[in-house]
Order: C-alpha cells, then sequence, then structure tokens
C-alpha cells in the first residue's frame, strides 16, 4: 500500500492542466476552497494519485458548481464554506480515520444536480463490486449517470478525466435538453448546494415529459430528493437503484 507522500508528490500532477481547463470552461464553473486536511485524508482513503483528474479534485478543491450550480462535483470543502456544498468523503460515508479495507459499496458518487441526477464512478477500478454484481452498466471505472426522469443508471461511455473535462465543455445544454425551462438559472442561483427541486408533476411522468416548463417546482432538502427517487423506483420497478449519495 502507498503512502501519502506517493500519492501527492508526483511527477506530472493533474491539477494545473484542469485547472486551465476551468478557466477555459465557456460556462460557469466556481471552484470552492478547500480543505488541505480533508483532501489529503480523502487522498488516502481513496488511494489515488493526484496524476488523475479525481485527485486533483479532492485535494486541490472544495467542489466546482458548474453551470451557475446546476450541478455539483464534490471535492474537500472548508469548514462553513459557501454554498453548503457537502464533501466527497461526506457524501461517500468515508470511515472517520483511515481503514485500508472500507471500499464504495457500489461505486462513488462524484456528483449531483438539482433534479437529482447522480454521477457515480462505477466500481471495480476502486476496489469495489463490479457494476454488474450492483446491477448497473458501464465498465469498471466508467462514469454513469441516475436520470431522475428515467429512474434508471445510464453508462456514459467514459472515464472520471473526460467526464469532468466534458461537464465544463458546454454539452450540459444537449445533455440536459427538454429538462430546462425558462428562468431556471435564477431559480437555481437562490439554492444551497445541499438543496434540489422536485417537480409536479414527477419528471419521470408522462406528464411532466410533454411539458417542463408547466411543471411546478419546489425546493427540498437534496437527501429528501434522492430518497423519493430510490423509493419510486422499488415502487415502480421493483428496482433498488442502490446508494445515491449521502447528503
Amino acid at each position: 500500500m502507498r503512502e501519502l507522500s506517493q500519492l501527492i508528490d508526483v511527477e506530472e500532477p493533474a491539477w494545473p492542466e484542469l485547472r486551465e481547463t476551468l478557466d477555459a470552461s465557456p460556462v460557469s464553473v466556481e471552484v470552492l476552497p478547500p480543505d488541505s486536511d480533508l483532501g489529503r485524508a480523502s487522498i488516502l482513503q481513496l488511494r489515488v494519485t493526484v496524476r488523475s483528474y479525481l485527485g486533483a479534485v479532492v485535494l486541490h478543491c472544495g467542489g466546482l458548481l458548474v453551470d451557475d450550480g446546476w450541478l455539483r462535483v464534490f471535492g474537500s470543502p472548508a469548514s462553513g464554506a459557501a454554498h453548503g456544498v457537502p464533501g466527497l468523503a461526506g457524501i461517500n460515508q468515508f470511515p472517520g480515520t483511515f481503514d485500508p479495507t472500507w471500499q464504495p459499496e457500489t461505486g462513488l458518487v462524484v456528483a449531483h444536480d438539482v433534479l437529482g441526477g447522480v454521477f457515480a464512478l462505477n466500481g471495480a477500478a476502486l476496489d469495489s463490486g463490479a457494476p454488474a454484481g450492483a446491477a448497473r452498466p458501464g465498465a469498471p471505472g466508467e462514469v454513469v449517470y441516475f436520470a431522475p426522469d428515467s429512474l434508471r443508471w445510464e453508462a456514459l461511455g467514459v472515464g472520471h478525466s473526460t467526464w469532468l473535462a466534458w461537464l465544463v465543455s458546454g454539452a450540459l445544454d444537449e445533455f440536459y435538453a427538454g429538462l430546462r425551462w425558462p428562468g431556471w438559472k435564477e431559480e437555481i442561483r437562490a439554492l444551497n448546494s445541499n438543496q434540489g427541486l422536485a417537480f409536479f408533476p414527477p419528471l419521470w411522468s408522462a406528464e411532466a415529459g410533454q411539458d417542463i416548463p408547466a411543471t411546478s417546482r419546489r425546493v427540498v432538502p437534496m437527501r429528501e430528493l434522492l430518497d423519493v427517487a430510490r423509493d419510486s423506483c422499488r415502487q415502480f420497478d421493483g428496482v433498488d437503484p442502490g446508494f445515491l449519495g449521502a447528503v
């Protein structure tokens, strides 16, 4: 097992390149201040190096608020950080102290969006169970998305670094086509990062899919949004989507 210094003191760390990518993004990206102690502890628990984008985010930033906060990428936020953004360690329920036997339950939750969508990094690449064993699509180390309008996991076909660069490339408008409405930016700017939007009719209903702007929306805790999505999956499909993050 590698020591922390071997994970952090590496040649060609990813942060300078990633920072350039973030600064050049055509969409708004707010880089939140990090807690260095939390970042170092999280790097050690994940056993990833800062040569990866995942390691760079965990060590060097408290998280990313992408597209005016529509999407929250988890890092290691300083205590009392603005926006109430949770950390990767808390979202994934890391142990309080380093535990070499701990592994993510079914994969690592790396981001939430305001709709209750969840981006996760499939297991096995992180030494946890294979995706098929968790009834998830995609290969080990691939990013998958739990879609609140279908209540299904979808494989995105890319790893974490490519996914993160894609997020800030301006591609989100196409990805969320049909799920945004006039004035959405103003609505989500008022949210804390532990809040999301509940829709009525629900996003997965035929009525909502026909006319998103006509839906009513209310601010709810992300915990409630994720719990309702998971319960709806069990009720309608008899399938548990599994861990969606602890908020």
